[in-house]
């Protein structure tokens, strides 16, 4: 038998449960992979909390949609896929699981060099902020203030935009200032007088600025040291990204993303995975957890201030 995480009525981490079900057998067009690894987002414990808006819950909902597995069946009519392959899961409904039932369109080939945590890991984080960054333009010669440096998304914003030849100032706390200088960022706290200590940090200016910590604080500094309010983007606040004339993708956005965003996000997952695999880049792994801990590890992620991603081994 199969195990997965669900949840039958919205609420905080008690409501998620440990459920058996029928090995699920590949359609057709369908891949049944075996998980070996499932991240954990913060859009896990928002949707399950009712903090984003879902459809009302008319059965057991399988939370998570990033992975990593091998895998176990595969449809008739499924080309390109094959029983053993090693692969990322990304976009599939109900990554917490022993099994997920998905289409090759979700799976990405993982590199022999890279492990299951590290893989599963790559999906919404790297995709989001990879994504942004090409959205805002980074390159050669910018100056990118990125607030929220030490989480997820942050971190693989730095290493992304290091890669393509920019300087990254990040914010996060004192704690975690040494993993930024690591990634090649220089570290600010935030707090009050944030905007001088950035001015300090960055005496040549700051041409573009990505908001991945959802403060008033964030943008109201971005506002002031930013030309060009195009290029300064919130994953966040995106509900409130209008008011202030800047970009948002995700975190609320009412507007969906672009099709070229979307091949962004998917390009994302391989290009990270192979650079992974050869060293170029980290994917810091903040916590592990068993299945049957997914409340723990989603009470992890919303108390906030985990510096690089949870995961649940399986």
């Amino acid at each position: 038998m199969a195990h997965a995480v669900v949840y039958t009525e919205f609420g905080g981490p008690e409501v998620l449960q440990l459920i058996e079900f029928p090995d699920p057998v590949a359609g057709k067009r369908e891949v049944v992979v075996a998980v070996r690894a499932a991240s954990v987002n913060p859009i896990d414990w928002k949707l399950r909390s009712a903090i984003r808006p879902s459809p009302p819950i008319e059965e057991p909902r399988r939370v998570g949609s990033d992975a990593a597995g091998v895998v176990e069946s595969v449809g008739k009519r499924v080309e390109g896929v094959s029983v053993g392959d090693h692969v990322i899961i990304t976009g599939a409904n109900g990554a917490y699981a022993t099994h997920v039932v998905t289409t090759p369109d979700k799976l990405t080939p993982k590199p022999a060099g890279l492990g299951w945590e590290q893989a599963a890991a790559i999906g919404i984080a790297w995709g989001t902020a990879y994504q942004a960054l090409k959205s805002l333009g980074v390159g050669e010669g910018d100056t990118l203030l990125l607030h929220g440096g030490a989480g997820g998304v942050g971190q693989a914003a730095i290493q992304f935009a290091k890669l393509w030849g920019a300087d990254v100032i990040a914010t996060a706390s004192e704690a975690n200032h040494e993993r930024l200088r690591e990634l090649g960022a220089i570290p600010v706290v935030y707090g009050d007088g944030l905007t001088e200590r950035i001015r300090e940090a960055a005496p040549q200016g700051v041409t573009v600025a990505l908001d991945a910590a959802g403060t008033d604080e964030a943008i109201e500094s971005s506002l002031e040291l930013v030309e060009d309010r195009n290029r300064i983007g919130t994953i966040v606040q995106g509900a409130r990204a209008a008011d202030w004339g800047i970009r948002a993708w995700s975190g609320g956005s009412p507007e969906p993303l672009t099709d070229e965003e979307q091949a962004w996000r998917h390009e994302a997952v391989g290009v990270t995975a192979e650079l992974a695999a050869e060293g170029r880049v980290d994917i810091e792994i903040a916590a592990r957890f068993l299945l049957d801990q997914a409340a723990d590890a989603q009470s992890l992620s919303q108390n906030g201030h985990v510096r690089g991603k949870i995961v649940l081994d399986i």
